[in-house]
């Protein structure tokens, strides 16, 4: 199955009949952007009771190593129970808001019975950093039938409105909170002073929580000594290769894609914080980079880094930013290749390429010849 073929499937499907059913919610919310402020939000869930957390979880899809089809054949069974909501309305006393929040809060799936206004119906949701949304349905009422299960972290933190939303996503993080269950607290308007909250686009919390928590890590990976040899990782998972290079200098960092078709995409930092966003490479810039920061972190070293990706043809539907932030922590757990030189380490890096030439890649990088400037200047 692929992107297109998931097309018909969904039309195909019993649940379009539906305008009331009941399920476990993997968990999931989604916030979407579109009309903001005035915006949906709501609860993804199949027609399925039990552990259905396979259904959205990009951690579990990488620990699993799903294939595309697997994880395609989970999104195509949720159905987007939704509402329209004003973002500042966290704060109101709204039955289907109250729903959501308890579901964005639970680390394990949550037995729920939906009403809808109306069955759902065909059409896919796109947006860049998470995977397919799919079967929209407006909710007329919801009832939670357990308890969700709520990490005491997470319940404290929710509750306490004097403290900014950065410190609480940093709380979460070092409390051993999943990135995406941090997005899903962060989404639903729960963290940040009481007069700050509000929903936040579940694509923009993605990129809000990834960069928050890496920003935090340079704070002190920006004092730690350079590393003194040349680094090179690789690893690739559903059509995303990566190559990571780690050079001996101060932190600056870039990446670049490209696709089999040529068409690339690219954003880079030096050492200071970057203000703008990276709005070429988007969300898949702040994953990479809080996975290589976590390295970074526990090797007490800081670098310039240089991450080489090639999207290959079998990546063939979009799936969110968060199985590119697992697979580059599982990168950087390996042990690296040591090169004495740059040239050596692109020459074994070109070995490995499918579609594009190393070319590519070095001659549109920024940082690469800023490096060798100032190695010759030494």
């Amino acid at each position: 199955m692929d992107f297109s073929d998931i097309k018909s499937e969904l039309k195909a499907l019993d649940f379009k009949r539906k305008t009331q059913f009941s399920g476990s919610s993997p968990p999931e919310i989604f916030v979407g952007k579109h009309d903001y402020p005035n915006i949906y939000s709501g609860i993804l869930s199949p027609i399925k009771y039990g552990d259905t957390e396979s259904f959205s979880s990009p951690e579990r899809w990488y620990e699993k190593r799903l294939s595309i089809n697997q994880v395609l054949d989970y999104r195509k069974q949720l159905i987007y129970s939704r509402f329209k909501s004003r973002v500042k309305q966290v704060r109101t006393s709204n039955n289907l808001l109250s729903a959501l929040n308890q579901v964005s809060m639970a680390r394990k799936s949550v037995d729920a019975e939906f009403t809808l206004h109306k069955p759902a119906r065909f059409q896919i949701i796109r947006e860049n950093s998470v995977p397919i949304i799919g079967n929209p349905a407006p909710l007329k009422e919801i009832k939670l039938e357990s308890n969700p299960k709520i990490i005491p972290k997470v319940d404290y933190l929710t509750s306490d409105n004097k403290l900014k939303a950065a410190q609480g996503i940093q709380e979460l993080y070092e409390a051993g909170i999943e990135n995406s269950n941090i997005i899903k607290v962060l989404s639903a308007g729960l963290l940040g002073l009481k007069s700050q909250r509000r929903l936040v686009p579940t694509r923009w919390a993605i990129t809000a929580t990834d960069d928050t928590i890496s920003k935090e890590q340079l704070k002190k990976i920006r004092n730690f000594p350079q590393i003194n040899e040349i680094l090179s990782f690789h690893g690739e998972y559903l059509g995303n290769h990566y190559e990571i290079l780690l050079l001996p200098d101060k932190w600056s960092y870039e990446i670049i894609e490209i696709g089999f078709s040529g068409k690339s995409w690219k954003d880079h930092e030096n050492f200071f914080p970057r203000k703008k966003y990276a709005s070429n490479v988007a969300g898949g810039y702040y994953a990479v980079r809080i996975a290589i920061t976590e390295y970074l972190l526990r090797k007490q070293k800081q670098a310039t880094i240089l991450v080489f990706r090639e999207v290959r043809p079998e990546y063939n539907a979009p799936l969110g930013v968060g199985i590119l932030r697992q697979l580059t922590r599982d990168i950087m757990s390996k042990q690296p290749t040591k090169f004495p030189t740059i040239q050596e380490a692109l020459d074994n890096i070109s070995t490995r390429l499918k579609h594009v030439p190393i070319e590519s890649y070095t001659n549109s990088s920024t940082l690469l010849p800023e490096f060798g400037k100032q190695k010759k200047t030494k």
